[in-house]
């Protein structure tokens, strides 16, 4: 159950001897639904949280991971329900973000994460659309987690380090 924008697009690797092909974005997927003006790379350390931010001016970003493991979240405020996404360079996968969301991601595993982000709007120096929030803001609680309210992390303040098991 995805916050309305959200979307996932599974990408497809075409593999051979050589190695790997992989289209990672299309004009003619439905999943695109914006301009893309600009394209940016940002290298992560394992265990570091970028978040939380969001665009008010109508930013929407396009993340792919390439390499290592994120786990991207995505919190819409007014429903207090959060999307949690991993995605990794070993099952591609193209994650829309509407940028009025907060949102951010956190490196999970023991190697650095390699992020291509696609937006649609150009990154203006002087007057950038980012709102921040620390990454451990105790103001971003889930009520819904994923579509499920019985998740044990919902009604408590994000905790980005929450033990993935039970």
């Amino acid at each position: 159950m995805m916050l309305p924008g959200v979307a996932v697009r599974p990408l497809r690797k075409f593999a051979d001897e050589r190695g790997f092909f992989t289209e990672i974005m299309r004009r003619d997927w439905d999943v695109l639904k914006d301009d893309i003006v600009q394209t940016n790379l940002s290298v992560t350390y394992p265990n570091i949280v970028r978040a939380w931010h969001k665009h008010e001016r109508g930013q929407v970003d396009y993340f792919v991971c390439v390499k290592g493991t994120i786990k991207i979240c995505i919190f819409d405020e007014k429903t207090q329900h959060l999307n949690e996404i991993i995605s990794t360079g070993e099952i591609p996968q193209m994650v829309r973000v509407p940028g009025h969301y907060w949102h951010g991601f956190k490196v999970v595993g023991n190697q650095p994460a390699v992020l291509i982000y696609f937006v649609n709007k150009l990154y203006d120096y002087e007057n950038p659309d980012e709102v921040r929030k620390p990454w451990n803001d105790h103001s971003i609680i889930p009520k819904i987690i994923n579509g499920k309210s019985d998740d044990p992390r919902c009604n408590k303040p994000w905790n980005w380090f929450y033990p993935p098991h039970k």
